[in-house]
């Protein structure tokens, strides 16, 4: 917990800043200039300062998926070894997009994915106010925004040349990560587990013989592993941190019944190649 505990103490901080810049604030009168600043594109960072981390949840809560998800990176490395043998270390993202979605496993049957729901029903009843917050705060954040944070507070440590690079890239690899598996998803046609079962988020309003929307892979669990991935290999004394809030973003999914598990691990393993393609092309 100790990567929450730092979050904490940075947001802290974050809200004693606040609170001197309101005051100086109310001590000059309003001018356009500031005005028109305040209506401009908040960034990942802005928008975490403004809506904090609750209580997450335990690492008792997320290890299990924690550990299917780290399952993933052997099979991943193996995988993108045959790629960089016949593709080298170029940047091809038209290839390598094809490439990376023939590499997602077969969705579980229908048999299987019954079985993989029955765990999201089980959770959905030991559901509580404080589990739904922290899933909400984490669907929100966990696609992009806590990546681009964790990425922000190591490039105050790099020359600016190397920081403006590394943003880039992890830019890149998101995307990558949306376009691939928005692709799987499309083509595999596996529904949300919301849908199977609209009990399990009545606020959605599921039409009855719905199909959509598909959640195999989760964009979520891509978008992390390829994030993590790419900051483990750049800051290793970090990866734990890293690998601790991917499985919190993971967790999130089953709790809240967008994902079985068999979604977040295709995604994990999909996010892993995005990753490792990326390291490659920018010659980490």
């Amino acid at each position: 917990m100790n990567a929450l505990r730092r979050i904490r103490w940075q947001y802290a901080v974050i809200a004693l800043l606040a609170v001197a810049a309101a005051a100086f604030g109310l001590l000059r009168p309003a001018s356009a200039p500031a005005a028109a600043a305040s209506k401009k594109k908040l960034s990942a960072t802005d928008r975490i300062k403004q809506n904090p981390p609750p209580a997450l949840f335990t690492d008792a809560d997320v290890a299990a998926i924690g550990k299917q998800a780290a399952a993933q990176r052997a099979k991943a490395d193996a995988l993108f070894a045959q790629w960089k043998k016949a593709h080298g270390t170029a940047r091809d993202d038209k290839a390598f997009v094809a490439w990376a979605a023939r590499q997602v496993p077969a969705p579980p049957t229908a048999a299987e994915r019954t079985a993989e729901l029955r765990q999201d029903q089980k959770l959905a009843r030991t559901r509580t106010a404080a589990g739904k917050k922290a899933a909400t705060w984490l669907e929100l954040n966990g696609k992009k925004d806590i990546w681009k944070l964790y990425l922000h507070d190591q490039r105050e440590l790099l020359p600016k040349t190397q920081g403006t690079a590394d943003k880039a890239q992890l830019k890149a690899a998101l995307k990558l990560a949306k376009t691939v598996s928005d692709q799987v998803a499309a083509r595999d046609k596996q529904p949300a587990p919301f849908v199977l079962d609209p009990s399990l988020r009545p606020e959605k309003h599921i039409k009855p013989g719905a199909k959509g929307p598909y959640s195999y892979p989760s964009r979520h669990a891509t978008r992390s592993a390829a994030a993590v991935t790419f900051l483990s290999a750049l800051f290793p004394h970090r990866a734990e941190d890293y690998r601790w809030m991917q499985a919190e973003v993971l967790y999130s999914r089953l709790y809240m019944a967008g994902h079985v598990s068999s979604d977040l691990t295709a995604g994990t393993l999909l996010g892993d190649l995005i990753g490792d393609y990326e390291l490659t092309v920018g010659g980490h």
